[in-house]
């Protein structure tokens, strides 16, 4: 690792060189200025941001004091309330107000629709979530269960069929003609302004003709139709030369909807990135995006590969003009949040940089590159995601960083925009004022119940036993907690202006739970939330044409809002009496999630698994997932709900499991043939066995240290 001095900063070399070499030049920054004006800048900062990590942690003591000094009595929640007060822990909520941000994409204002997530370090998986703007809805259904029966990879005409009816009862529950179904539809022309649909020779007529808005191909014999409801566009292809379409009445053969509108670029909960190495792969595939050169080759069944960035999509409008269409995801850039710091830069006393810094300067400046292009944002913005803040003053914090992060690359004030992850029990009890701190820039908020559950296992740990993991979908906390996002985003005037999101689908092949289920999200208020793949994107597309967010969200904003009492209600058994047939099974379930995730972070660097569960269902797992099964583990040693020795049986049987599941990985490193010496094992019995010293029950900073020992040892 070679270093090298520059104003009063020790710089690895690769990231200098990538910074100087790859991502300014096209920009009007100087480099030399640059790094003057960054230097004092990290300087300046890096003290703040260790002063707010410390009062995290001077808090959390304080909270842990008092649950012990209270353990045995009756709880008492007005006491507790006022203890939260006297602490800062709960911070006086202030007058009403509106966001005032502007320049926002109609991606995050006022178009409804799913959110992709995807770990920044994968090209590949990079460009398909950007290009999974738009998606084949027959695909979709065809190699998922939501089509009930045998799936096949080749064309199977039953299967087929009930695709198709699937579709035809999409278009008539959301397209509906005057005095027909779509299934008996055996010719579409345009006539004048007008969408035709033929039933044996009789014309028939969309009931509203201004959701059909474009075509393309001849009037008389359009190959694609355009139409949009709810602000979502869809486009019907016609081929009667196509295996699906030449069986079709209508030669339709296929529907291609507007799927993931926005997708979360991860440098964050699904990566591994410890060092330079790891920071310049992550960087230089979001310069890529945002330059708009990404591409990605690899082999599959044989053949080679090029995946690059898709073009807008073009139509003609049925009055002859010309319509262009984005044919990409708005992309943005979720950074580090204040905790981690990297090896990658060291300031004048030594010290590490904060990572949430370091991100914060360079993503912005790669995104230079696309205030030329405006191949993302069409408003000259740049929108990164927050994530892990505790309370209103981190909050100001990343405000303060952004400003300077604006006047060192010669941005306008506000241009970076700033999404705020609801995932800490601070930030979500005060969420109304860490808003008003970035009232002129805020455009997100979601709800993440993996991280929102860790925190507040760890926050209360003190207070007892926690419930079991599957029981907290059900607890009062997390009911209010969901509610109340929704009540404040809308109360600050959120709506038509910024994202509301909810969380993740976490089991990508359960696609037919997820359309059963997962409606419940735009009825809920929410404009957008997040799906694990492409295919999810298209298929959780279909709920924002069935449910108008923003009816739905003038509908909430009449009720009652949610009570803070009730986001404080503490998730702890009063009195466990569970047998231990249940209690190793729950161990078991949590460790096996664990060791799979860990595994693969430590060992290949891999920050986002599918890892199978007890019941053999695979499971999204990323670190957040990882907070959530460690501590809880962490929290039932402590209160004594089981013994080292019994979780260390546990840990040993469960690895054997994982290894056996990863068997054919040719990369591979078995953990149960030496325990003793598996970096991964000691990793995940860590995050287990001292989970309750973790800063906020975070995972970071022992992957991190075992990773970064993985490296040197190679």
């Amino acid at each position: 690792m070679i270093m090298k001095e520059k104003n009063g900063l020790k710089i690895n070399s690769t990231l200098l060189e990538f910074v100087n070499n790859e991502v300014i030049p096209g920009t009007k920054v100087n480099a030399d200025e640059f790094w003057t004006k960054f230097s004092k800048v990290v300087h300046d900062l890096a003290p703040l941001n260790k002063k707010l990590i410390e009062k995290r942690e001077n808090i959390q003591k304080k909270i842990d004091n008092w649950h012990m000094k209270n353990k045995g009595e009756q709880y008492n929640k007005n006491e507790y309330i006022n203890f939260l007060k006297s602490i800062d822990y709960l911070i006086e909520e202030k007058g009403d107000f509106n966001i005032e941000t502007s320049n926002v994409d109609d991606e995050i204002s006022s178009i409804a629709g799913p959110q992709l997530v995807v770990p920044v370090d994968n090209a590949r998986y990079a460009l398909n979530a950007a290009n999974a703007r738009w998606g084949s809805l027959y695909d979709s259904l065809y190699g998922t269960n939501v089509i009930s029966g045998e799936k096949f990879k080749s064309y199977n005409s039953q299967r087929a069929n009930k695709v198709v009816n699937y579709v035809r009862n999409f278009l008539d529950e959301n397209f509906p003609l005057s005095n027909s179904s779509w299934k008996n539809i055996s010719k579409i022309l345009i006539n004048n302004d007008k969408l035709v649909l033929i039933e044996n020779s009789v014309s028939n007529y969309l009931k509203d003709n201004s959701q059909f808005i474009g075509f393309n191909g001849n009037r008389d014999n359009p190959i694609c139709i355009l139409m949009k409801n709810n602000n979502l566009h869809i486009e019907i292809k016609i081929d009667s030369e196509n295996e699906v379409g030449k069986n079709d009445k209508a030669f339709i053969s296929d529907i291609i909807v507007e799927s993931a509108l926005s997708t979360i670029v991860d440098n964050e909960d699904s990566v591994a990135a410890v060092d330079a190495e790891d920071k310049v792969k992550c960087y230089r595939n979001w310069l890529g995006l945002m330059k708009g050169d990404l591409i990605a080759e690899f082999e599959k069944n044989g053949k080679k590969i090029v995946r690059k960035l898709n073009p807008d999509r073009s139509y003609t409008s049925k009055d002859g003009g010309k319509i262009n269409l984005h044919g990409r995801a708005l992309l943005l850039n979720r950074n580090v949040g204040h905790l981690m710091t990297n090896p990658s830069i060291i300031l004048s006393d030594g010290s590490e940089i904060p990572e949430g810094i370091m991100d914060a300067f360079i993503s912005s400046l790669c995104a230079l590159h696309d205030f030329k292009n405006k191949m993302n944002s069409r408003t000259g913005s740049i929108y990164i995601v927050k994530p892990k803040m505790h309370g209103p003053e981190e909050v100001a914090f990343t405000n303060l960083l952004f400003e300077k992060v604006e006047e060192v690359i010669g941005m306008k004030k506000f241009s970076i925009k700033v999404g705020i992850m609801d995932e800490e029990r601070r930030t979500t009890t005060n969420l109304k004022e860490c808003i008003r701190q970035v009232k002129d820039r805020i455009v997100f908020i979601n709800t993440g119940f993996l991280d929102r559950t860790g925190d507040e296992m760890h926050t209360s740990f003190e207070a007892g036993p926690m419930i079991f993991k599957g029981e907290m979908k059900k607890s009062t906390w997390l009911n209010a907690y969901e509610n109340w996002n929704v009540d404040i985003g809308l109360a600050c005037g959120f709506s038509g202006k910024a994202q509301i999101g909810k969380g993740m689908w976490a089991m990508p092949d359960q696609m037919a739970n997820m359309m059963e289920q997962k409606i419940g999200h735009p009825k809920s208020g929410a404009n957008c939330a997040w799906v694990p793949s492409p295919t999810a994107a298209t298929l959780h597309s279909l709920h924002y044409h069935k449910i108008n967010v923003f009816d739905e969200q003038r509908k909430i904003k009449t009720r009652k809002r949610a009570k803070v009492e009730d986001i404080l209600e503490i998730p702890k058994a009063d009195r466990p009496n569970w047998a231990m047939e249940d209690i190793n099974r729950e161990l078991e379930n949590n460790a096996q999630g664990i060791l799979g995730y860990v595994v693969r972070w430590v060992d290949q660097g891999i920050g986002c698994s599918k890892v199978p569960d007890i019941n053999n269902v695979g499971l999204m797992e990323d670190r957040a997932t990882l907070r959530i099964s460690s501590q809880h583990i962490a929290n039932w040693l402590h209160h004594g709900i089981c013994q080292k020795d019994q979780v260390m049986n546990v840990m040993k049987k469960m690895a054997k499991t994982v290894d056996e599941q990863n068997k054919k990985d040719p990369k591979y490193k078995r953990m149960s043939d030496n325990f003793e010496k598996s970096i991964a094992f000691s990793a995940a019995c860590d995050l287990v066995f001292k989970g309750r010293v973790q800063p906020s029950g975070y995972t970071e900073p022992l992957l991190h240290k075992k990773r970064l020992e993985n490296k040197s040892s190679r």
